[in-house]
């Protein structure tokens, strides 16, 4: 498979999320395609006015232009988001972490509200390029229509919520990868608008789409009755909701997922690596716990958050009162520990 379609398991989260749910391994590697789905908490809003819708987007231009994400459509609703990405220099779940806890955090301070923003963590499915990237851009980019946010075609192209304008040219978004988009409609830049259009408005009569809301073979297959004649054990890969595709698809990102977290030489426990780190630093997992200030706990724990989030994808919440620190202070610890990743690694290593 080429380097755009392959994933690997990893753990992640978001500290501005609810995180009562239990938490399965997210699928990501470089290169991998993604549809993101981020939505309110009880449903609640998101998006209360374009300040708002402003802000997010800053955000992740930022994440773009960084080289972490490459953004091929988007759409703000009132009470959740889509994303179609691809992830680049850095893990989806940080990428993730870094926009959605920023914006959770900007989001209360700005409207004096407290607590939780986004329900649970965000979903993420793993998308089949050759098959799916062009319906996807067409489904997320018509969002607001089937929502009915904006009433025709006409005005969802000038709409400057989604990635769709951009596309048209009509809101430009420098951020926002269109060339790979464009291309497969026309040898120019006005005759692929066109096609693109054209292409997106065909789209329209289509409705909703739950063939594109994961489950690969499950999808591919017709439903769960066409299923019936599988082995139970390959229904329970090729039917992974995390992924969309054909069953030959899900079952080769299964098979490199499974490869890649055995094969890796840092798949340790949260009890070896703060015993690994403390000897390394001088300090006890106690000092940690207990709070304490002194330089080489805050080195250590800023080593530990490395390592956890970052490194190995997990979340902040549970190390938070192992450390003795808030759950905002474990990022910014793990966000200073990774000025030295190579030294932490090479503790995990000895």
């Amino acid at each position: 498979m080429a380097t755009r379609r392959r994933c690997c398991a990893v753990k992640g989260g978001c500290g501005s999320v609810n995180a009562t749910m239990p938490r399965g391994p997210r699928l990501d590697a470089p290169g991998a395609l993604h549809h993101v789905m981020v939505r309110g908490i009880e449903r609640t809003a998101i998006f209360r006015d374009d300040a708002d819708r402003a802000d997010f987007l800053v955000r992740l231009a930022g994440l773009a232009k960084d080289g972490a994400l490459s953004v091929y459509a988007w759409a703000l609703l009132v009470n959740h988001a889509h994303l179609l990405v691809r992830t680049g220099s850095r893990p989806l779940p940080k990428s993730m972490r870094s926009l959605l806890t920023g914006y959770a955090g900007a989001f209360n301070r700005r409207h004096r509200r407290v607590g939780h923003l986004f329900q649970n963590r965000y979903r993420s499915i793993v998308v089949e390029e050759e098959s799916y990237l062009l319906e996807l851009v067409r489904y997320v980019h018509l969002n607001p229509l089937r929502a009915k946010v904006v009433p025709d075609l006409r005005t969802l192209d000038r709409y400057p919520w989604t990635g769709h304008s951009a596309l048209l040219g009509t809101v430009p978004r420098a951020w926002q990868e269109i060339e790979t988009i464009l291309a497969q409609f026309g040898p120019t830049r006005p005759r692929a608008r066109v096609g693109y259009q054209e292409f997106v408005a065909a789209g329209a009569r289509q409705g909703r789409r739950p063939e594109l809301q994961g489950g690969g073979l499950v999808r591919s297959a017709g439903g769960w009755s066409e299923l019936a004649a599988l082995r139970r054990e390959k229904d329970a890969v090729a039917g992974d909701a995390r992924v969309l595709g054909s069953g030959d698809f899900v079952e080769q990102v299964w098979r490199e997922c499974n490869a890649a977290r055995h094969a890796s030489p840092l798949q340790f426990s949260l009890e070896t690596i703060i015993a690994r780190i403390c000897r390394r630093t001088g300090t006890t997992p106690e000092e940690l716990a207990g709070g304490s200030r002194r330089s080489p706990v805050a080195h250590a724990r800023e080593g530990i958050a490395h390592l956890w989030i970052d490194t190995l994808g997990q979340s902040g919440r549970r190390l938070a009162p192992v450390l003795g620190v808030a759950p905002q202070s474990v990022y910014r610890a793990a966000a200073r520990g990774a000025a030295q990743a190579d030294e932490w690694v090479s503790v995990l290593k000895r």
